[in-house]
């Protein structure tokens, strides 16, 4: 018999549940690009029509693991996002801006870390 999540969740201590939680943000957080196409429930199929490029194109760009900077923007973009790309310092994150479109203006970031 399956059990509701929401049962199994109420048994939980309120520490298990917590650090339940922050494994499925960090999950959420960070995703491979099929991962990401499918939470947006996304195809394939589709983003290739939008993208004008074969379903194959799109099946070996999910399983590259290296690619152009502006690949990856067009396949973000493609789905409704926004590329940036950041520096990580434990002082602090760098917005990396030199990979802008030349049509784009540098904006300052609302929500600097």
């Amino acid at each position: 018999m399956a059990k509701n999540v929401k049962d199994l969740q109420a048994k939980m201590s309120p520490e298990s549940r917590a650090r339940s939680e922050a494994k499925a943000e960090r999950l959420i957080e960070e995703m491979a690009l099929d991962e990401l196409r499918a939470a947006r429930a996304l195809t394939q199929e589709h983003l290739s029509t939008i993208l004008g490029v074969q379903q194959s194109a799109i099946s070996k760009l999910e399983r590259r693991a290296d690619m152009y900077v502006s690949t990856l923007r067009h396949f973000i973009e493609a789905m409704g996002g926004q590329l940036e790309i950041r520096a990580v310092f434990p002082e602090g994150d760098v917005r990396i801006t030199q990979f802008q479109t030349l049509t784009e203006k540098a904006e300052p970031d609302p929500n600097p870390s």
